[in-house]
């Protein structure tokens, strides 16, 4: 948990600071970077990050991840200029890739089936606090010490985080090739011992070509789809030529991976029909959360006129229920199965979503809250089954994998959705304001609305509205999206391995 800690606030708690940090440092054009670079590293390691664990072990690939996150936030610190900042945040986002996937996939190792939705419900738990805290502790470090200090807090924490992780984290070993009833009810279990985590077989050579083609398609595309028409056009030199560097790349990965006896990205994780559609189901979720999470707080400030602080408090009560509905889910999907839960849950999400655009102009702050409220608690119910699900098919050489592959599509399906509906919210500001226009220019307008008449100012909030229900129409069709995907494409019973630990070897509580 302290480890998820460390990448979950990482990726909020520079956000209310950038005034001071661009004050300091200058570089304000830029300044996006500090997060695009930390996200799109940590998206493009989650595959390599995953299959070195089924390689080498979890534990080291969580310690190097600890120390590399460590070594990132020592050198954002001692940043100089705007530059560097942005590359040591680079080098914090190869940390953190290792710390998302290997945490999830450690979790799957040390707690049979039944226990893992209450251990990865107090994991969700890390992040929807972290989403609360992260601006309020980064706004505080700003104000009454200095902004260095949002990264030199982390190497206190890091450092007891290393300790705890090097001398409490024993991997049994084992490995799980039995499929049992469809949700465990028969268990195949095998051991090797109980050493440093991974089976006693003989470790392969680790695919390092597909491992750097990977990473660098994966930052080209990534990289196109962020910046288009937000850092320059879409037809313009850059994204062409990002786009095509990202095919070029994903052509060599391909030839790369068919040939490697033991690629980084292998096939089967395509293959397999639990594994792949629950890739495309929480690609789905990926592109539905940006409705919430990137458009939800710019309407809570410009429409209904909040302050930014309250705009977070809308936003964080579905970050309360989430974590609830994912601890009880095992009491649901253990009766009807995972399949079942997850599309119970995500067609409550659509019909959710699609209820805010019947909202009221302007709507009462508690009416979005009470919406994202419900949200969070359909989402708990679709996720964490998924999650599960996937995780109790695949046996321990090859879970690491597995588990990086649904964080990774689900990353993929965020860029995607920040892309798509970015341009689908600057269509409808366009077509309402009678010539061009995006949302950030209009909300800073409204922002210093003193200038502004009140009907000029009524004008550009119906325009947010606007914009913002058409996003949520869109999040709702991606919801039914992964509705289709979990009824037509997911299997109705996943084959599940149930590896559970000797009683001698489970954590204690």
């Amino acid at each position: 948990m302290m480890c998820m800690g460390l990448a979950a606030i990482d990726g909020t708690i520079v956000s209310t600071a950038v005034p001071q940090i661009v004050g300091d440092l200058g570089g304000f054009s830029v300044f996006s970077w500090l997060f695009s670079g930390y996200l799109l590293t940590v998206t493009v390691t989650l595959p390599v990050y995953g299959k070195l664990s089924d390689t080498l072990g979890r534990k080291p690939v969580l310690i190097v991840g600890i120390v590399l996150f460590l070594i990132g936030s020592l050198l954002c610190a001692l940043a100089w200029n705007m530059a560097s900042l942005i590359a040591f945040r680079i080098v914090q986002g190869l940390g953190g890739g290792a710390l998302q996937g290997t945490v999830q996939t450690i979790a799957a190792d040390l707690y049979p089936l039944k226990e893992r939705p209450r251990i990865q419900a107090r994991l969700s738990t890390v992040w929807a606090v972290s989403a609360v805290a992260g601006p309020a502790v980064g706004g505080l470090l700003a104000a009454y010490a200095d902004w260095r200090w949002i990264f030199l807090i982390n190497l206190p924490l890091g450092a007891v985080t290393l300790w705890l992780i090097i001398r409490y984290l024993h991997e049994p070993g084992r490995t799980g090739t039995g499929a049992g009833s469809p949700d465990g009810s028969r268990r195949t279990r095998t051991r090797t011992g109980t050493g440093a985590g991974a089976p006693a077989a003989a470790r392969p050579r680790i695919d390092w070509p597909g491992a750097l083609t990977v990473f660098g398609a994966g930052a080209a595309l990534l990289t196109a789809l962020v910046q288009g028409g937000v850092g320059w056009p879409w037809l313009s030199a850059p994204s062409l030529t990002l786009l095509a560097a990202g095919a070029v790349l994903l052509a060599l990965t391909v030839v790369i991976e068919r040939r490697a006896a033991d690629p980084m990205l292998p096939g089967w994780v395509w293959r397999r029909r639990p594994i792949a559609a629950v890739n495309l189901a929480l690609g789905a979720l990926g592109l539905l959360m940006i409705a919430p999470t990137v458009f939800l707080p710019t309407y809570a400030q410009s429409v209904l006129g909040l302050d930014p602080i309250s705009a977070g408090f809308v936003l964080s009560a579905m970050t309360l229920s989430w974590p609830i509905t994912a601890a009880l889910s095992s009491r649901l999907y253990t009766r009807i199965g995972f399949r079942q839960t997850a599309i119970i849950g995500i067609a409550l999400a659509a019909l959710i979503l699609a209820v805010f655009p019947l909202l009221p102009y302007p709507a009462a702050p508690w009416q979005p809250a009470l919406i994202m409220l419900l949200l969070g608690g359909a989402l708990g119910l679709f996720q964490l089954p998924l999650i599960v699900g996937v995780q109790a098919t695949v046996g321990w050489s090859e879970r690491g994998t597995a588990t990086a592959s649904i964080l990774f599509y689900r990353q993929i399906g965020q860029s995607l959705g920040a892309a798509l509906f970015g341009a689908v919210a600057n269509a409808v500001l366009t077509a309402r304001l009678g010539g061009a226009g995006d949302l950030d220019s209009v909300s800073h307008t409204l922002e210093d609305s003193a200038s502004l008449t009140a009907e000029a100012a009524d004008r550009l909030r119906r325009a947010v509205d606007a914009a913002v229900d058409h996003v949520y129409v869109g999040a709702a069709g991606a919801a039914v999206l992964a509705l289709l995907v979990l009824v037509f494409l997911a299997p109705r019973h996943f084959p599940v391995i149930d590896e559970e630990p000797e009683e001698a070897e489970r954590p204690a509580d």
